[in-house]
Order: structure tokens, then sequence, then C-alpha cells
């Protein structure tokens, strides 16, 4: 599973460009010849154009073009940049590479294939706030990832474009990478900053710990996703106007889609945002190219292992942050995984429980128990020993964790009530409620397949007296 190359198809049938993988097909790609001699536009060449301009001037052009985060909560960067205290030193950028949402793997290619990109695009973030250091945090598995931006940087140092009065200016700035032991709970922003300090990765209470004003060292801080950073070299070199070509008014330009599970052509996509359906990720040929061995489709999760869980009648929806939230579930951090008709719902959801469960940072008493009662709820069902008292059961412990169910029309029209993003919640942060999702949707389609295998451990309870 990785990137597919469909530059033939992608790129010139539609004329939609590739902001962010236009370099993930060239070998060289990721060297610093290579970023300034391939792709949709040269390398560093956004860099000193903003830096002849005023900071204030590069942070209103991202304010302009709308550009949404790429790390799952979709909020304008411009804007998130604009939270930072006036006249408040030192300020830091941290980059967010703890990709370790299950099903996501969009990340780690733009670090591994094109890290000048990244980079670049930190130092375009840093001159706009006035922060004079970057911290780029890189997950603990993601060795190649490493490598290749220790490279990256190692080239930028020698060639003045990171450091000490970097182009030739009077604008100097830092980038060190930092990586991480392998924990999912890093990925939040809060947890990923008390990593960076040397403590165990936990989240804040915000407030007060926002990270604008009391991030890093309690100094205020810029987190950004990798992908959100990447699309500022082209959006400089290119213009707003282009790219508000791309996509909706709401959600425009490109985004990176994981689409990953049972379809023919697993891979990472750049799609026009809120334009692209689905079905057409599914289906389309330069895509997914249909579900596996001539299967149905029977559901699947939009927006990584923490969002909802979608049925074949949402196949025909965009890819569009707002519509998706107001369906119930959320388009996250651009995975998507499919699952045919031959799925056990049952076995998926325990799967995903296990996952939260393990991934718990201890510190919330309803993530670190509840989340661990769930899975072992789950795994007593999928084993035989499941009890008639076993779906009540998961719904106390989940509703203990995330409140809910709650009213939403998309739903209702079903008969049904769906949870939306962001939960309510018991815990600091989401990862609790992420282990609610999946048995919230398994529970709402497949009450069925539950109860048989309850049923049928009943029925051998009965009939030999081996299981109690």
């Amino acid at each position: 599973m990785g990137y597919r190359n469909h530059h033939s198809t992608f790129g010139a049938a539609d004329g939609t460009p590739l902001v962010v993988s236009s370099r993930f097909g060239e070998l060289n790609g990721h060297t610093l010849d290579g970023y300034k001699d391939t792709g949709s536009y040269t390398g560093y060449a956004a860099l000193n154009q903003i830096l002849s301009m005023a900071p204030s001037q590069v942070l209103s052009t991202v304010r302009d073009a709308t550009l949404l985060g790429r790390g799952g909560a979709g909020f304008p960067a411009g804007v998130k940049w604009g939270f930072l205290p006036p006249d408040v030193q030192p300020r830091y950028i941290v980059v967010n590479g703890d990709e370790s949402e299950p099903g996501t793997y969009k990340d780690r290619l733009l670090m591994e294939r094109d890290p000048h990109q990244l980079i670049e695009g930190c130092l375009i973030a840093a001159y706009a706030v006035g922060a004079s250091q970057v911290f780029l945090y890189v997950r603990g598995e993601m060795a190649h990832a490493q490598e290749r931006i220790a490279a990256a940087l190692n080239e930028a140092y020698a060639a003045g474009l990171v450091g000490r009065n970097i182009a030739g200016t009077d604008y100097s700035v830092d980038i060190v990478m930092a990586w991480g032991a392998g924990a999912y709970i890093v990925g939040e922003e809060t947890a990923l900053i008390e990593s960076l300090e040397g403590e165990r990765g936990m989240p804040r209470l915000k407030p007060p710990y926002f990270p604008a004003a009391k991030g890093l060292y309690m100094a205020p801080t810029i987190v950004n996703n990798v992908e959100t950073l990447s699309n500022l070299p082209w959006l400089f070199n290119h213009g707003v106007e282009n790219y508000l070509k791309t996509g909706t008014e709401a959600s425009p330009g490109t985004r990176l889609i994981a689409l990953s599970g049972h379809v023919n052509r697993p891979g990472v996509y750049e799609i026009p945002q809120g334009t692209t359906t689905f079905e057409d990720l599914f289906y389309g040929e330069e895509y997914g190219q249909g579900i596996r061995d001539g299967n149905q489709l029977k559901m699947f999760i939009p927006g990584g292992g923490s969002a909802p869980w979608f049925y074949p009648e949402q196949v025909g929806m965009a890819l569009e942050g707002r519509a998706i939230g107001g369906a119930g579930s959320m388009l996250g951090s651009g995975a998507i995984v499919v699952m045919d008709d031959t799925t056990d719902a049952v076995a998926a959801c325990l799967r995903l429980v296990r996952f939260y469960a393990r991934e718990s940072c201890g510190k919330c008493t309803p993530c670190r128990e509840g989340t661990t009662w769930l899975e072992r709820i789950l795994r007593r069902i999928i084993e035989g020993y499941g009890r008639p008292s076993d779906i009540g059961l998961i719904e106390d412990v989940g509703d203990n964790i995330s409140p809910g169910p709650y009213p939403n029309a998309a739903w209702e029209a079903e008969g049904l009530e769906a949870i939306p993003f962001p939960p309510r919640q018991t815990t600091i942060c989401p990862l609790g409620p992420s282990a609610v999702a999946p048995i919230t949707s398994a529970l709402r389609r497949f009450r069925g397949e539950f109860d048989a295998y309850i049923a049928a451990a009943q029925n051998e309870s009965q009939g030999g007296g081996a299981r109690v």
C-alpha cells in the first residue's frame, strides 16, 4: 500500500493541480536539488518571496486562502496563527508529525518524499508569526521519515536556508527535529508539547493551556499538521486566486487522502476538497477502482479510526468538513477505511476499541478504565462467552466516557441517532470518545451481529453447560 502515481489522470485530465504531491513520483524529489528542479514550482522560491514581505502580509495571505488544517479539526491556519498574543516572545512553531490515527499514512509520505517542502512551509509559518524556533516532531516508528528530514535539514542549513540570517536577510530561524516513542496520545497537541518538554505524553486541560497562550515551555505556540504547512510553498508560488480555484468556498484547495481497506487499489491520493465524493474514491478508475472481489460495500470510516462509521447510503456525499460533520462523522485525519460485506462488524469494532484501550495514557479515569472494560466485554462476546446484559453494559460504559447519543437530522430520517464531532466527553482529550465511536456505529446498524454472538453463547451454555 502506498502512493499511487496518478499525474496523467488526476493532474492533467481534469486540470486540478497537485499542490503537495507533485514530487512524489520523482526519485530525487527528497533532495535539495530535486526540490528545486522538479514538481509544480521551484523549491524555496516562495521563501525568497515572503522574506521581502511584511510578516502581517504573509499572515493575511494565508488567512485569505482559508487554508484549513489537515490534521483533524480542519481549523483555518491563518485564524489559528492570529491567536498568538502580540509582542510576547519567545514563541514557537511545533509541527505535528506524530501521524498515528488508525488508517492514516499520508503525512509519512510527505516527510519521506518531499521533506524540503515541509521545511519551506515551516520557514514561511515561522516568519509569518515571528517565531525563531521550530520543532518538527516525528512519530517514533517512522525511521525513514526521520532520516529523510535530518538529511534535508542538513542540506538546508548548509545552503543558508535555515539558521542565522537565512537567504542573506537579517531573519534567523532554527528547525530542530524530535521524535517520539510511538504513543498515539502524542498526536494530541498538548500531549505532544508535554513530550517535547521531556514529560510523559499526557494532554493538558484547555483552558487554561491553549497552546497559543500557554504552549511549549509556557510560551505562545502554534501547533500545525505536516500537510497543512506543506501547502504553503505552492500557495505563495501560485497565489491565493489560483489556490481558491480548487475545491469549494468553505473547503478550498486539495487534500491528501489515505484510502485503505477492501478496495482494489488502496493508496494515497490528492483530491479536490469539497467536490470529490466517497463514491468517486471507492469506484473511480483513477482511485480505488471498486470493492475487492466484486463484493458489496458494508460500511466505511470517513476520517480515521476515531470517526463514527458511514454506510452505503452516504457514499454519494462529498468530502467537505461541514457536510460530513452534519451527517454525524468527520473527515478528521484524511484516512478512509473501506469494509465490504464479508466484514464481521463486531470483530472490526473490537479491533478499533482494543487499539484505543492500549493507547490510553491513563490520565483520565473514564478513559483508562472504560476503554479497557469495553475491550473486555467485546472480547468476551467474540470468544463465545457473551451475556444478554452485555449490550446494555457496553452502552452504559460508553455513555460514561462520551455521553450521548444526540439528535441529528440526517440520522433521524433513518430512525437513528448520531454522535457529532467533537463529541461530548468526560475526559480531557477525545481519545476516550474515539473508542466509543466504533461501538455506537456498530450497534446502530449491526445490532443483530452482536445478538447472534450472544445467542450462540447462550445456546451452547444451555446445551452443554460448558460456558458460564
